[in-house]
């Protein structure tokens, strides 16, 4: 899909699955079908690159994050502008609680300012949330590249620019803890459909797989080029996580960049091996999610494409549990039988 004048920065599914909002290095955010691809409209406003987009559970309101200073609550349906919160720095980062009685947003480190972390209260209306109720200041010089809410709205997490995942108190502001793992970026943490791990990808080459209540590193998926986002299964039956990503060209000493690099790449969530990958993008991949459903995934570039995915037949038979779990058994016969 071809709606973007620019890079994709940001894809987003309502919890249905049957809407796709996107972002991008324009000014406007827009709206699809993700069945058919149809474009439905766009959200106009904005003056700067579209950073990040989350739309509420019921899908009636959609949240935007932009290089302008601003972030901005619109009505999915109408499109109208409901609410304008004007901030210091580029606003990078905007995501609602869930039950959606919060949210929050982020702000650049530019101008000799701290990033730091706004929470907004708009439980009643969000056009009375004039002032934030929490100003969490950054404890780093990195940039913060992500911010969401934990599992049960008690925490935010961070993905910073330093290579760091952080994760503060929702309450006061306390840092709790900091993930020091990637040697490069953490461009993005993506949790798993019941939060209870996340996933991250870095500019180094890897994707991490922690559990969400300790921290604790689970898995790492090695890929070989730089990476800038990853999204796991929501259907249990598929333990399968993508990552995209690939080399810029302009972060190359030579003109030529493998297009093998801007394909996304399918890993087995427990076994950390490779399944496969598939191609289409013309640049890296910024950003990749699963459906809801786990029925196919979204991909955006840097080429500002927007490709939707459905997977076919071959993938639930051959992805399936019971399809690894044969092919374990069999392996471990094989390995009997050379013993023998």
């Amino acid at each position: 899909m071809k709606g973007h004048e620019r890079s994709i920065t940001a894809v987003k599914y309502n919890r249905d699955g049957d809407l796709l909002f996107s972002a991008s290095k324009d000014t406007r955010p827009v709206v699809w079908y993700t069945d058919n691809g149809e474009r439905l409209g766009t959200y106009n406003g904005h003056n700067g690159a579209i950073w990040a987009i989350d739309v509420s559970r019921q899908s009636e309101l959609l949240i935007t994050a932009s290089a302008d200073a601003s972030a901005k609550i619109w009505n999915v349906e109408t499109g109208k502008e409901i609410m304008n919160w004007t901030h210091k720095a580029p606003v990078r980062c905007a995501s609602f609680a869930y039950g959606d009685k919060q949210l929050l947003t982020a702000t650049d480190q530019v101008f000799g300012l701290s990033p730091s972390i706004y929470i907004w209260d708009i439980s009643s209306d969000p056009r009375l949330a004039s002032k934030p109720v929490l100003e969490i200041q950054g404890r780093n010089e990195a940039k913060i590249l992500q911010a969401m809410y934990g599992p049960v709205n008690e925490q935010v997490i961070t993905a910073c620019e330093d290579g760091t995942v952080r994760i503060y108190d929702i309450r006061n502001g306390d840092q709790l803890k900091v993930i020091s793992d990637h040697t490069k970026a953490v461009m993005q943490v993506s949790y798993d459909k019941h939060r209870t791990t996340f996933i991250t990808s870095s500019k180094d080459g890897s994707a991490r797989l922690y559990d969400s209540k300790t921290f604790k590193l689970l898995k790492t998926y090695q890929t070989g080029r730089p990476l800038n986002s990853a999204s796991i299964s929501p259907d249990e039956e598929y333990e399968i996580v993508i990552v995209g990503g690939g080399q810029s060209a302009e972060s190359v000493t030579t003109t030529r960049v493998d297009s093998a690099q801007f394909r996304v790449k399918f890993y087995h969530m427990i076994y950390q091996e490779e399944l496969g990958s598939v191609g289409g993008h013309f640049g890296p991949v910024n950003v990749v999610s699963f459906s809801p459903d786990g029925r196919g995934f979204t991909s955006g570039g840097e080429d500002g494409y927007i490709r939707v995915h459905h997977f076919d037949k071959t993938y639930f038979t051959n992805f399936s549990k019971e399809a690894f779990t044969n092919r374990k058994r069999q392996i471990d016969q094989d390995d009997d039988d050379d013993e023998e």
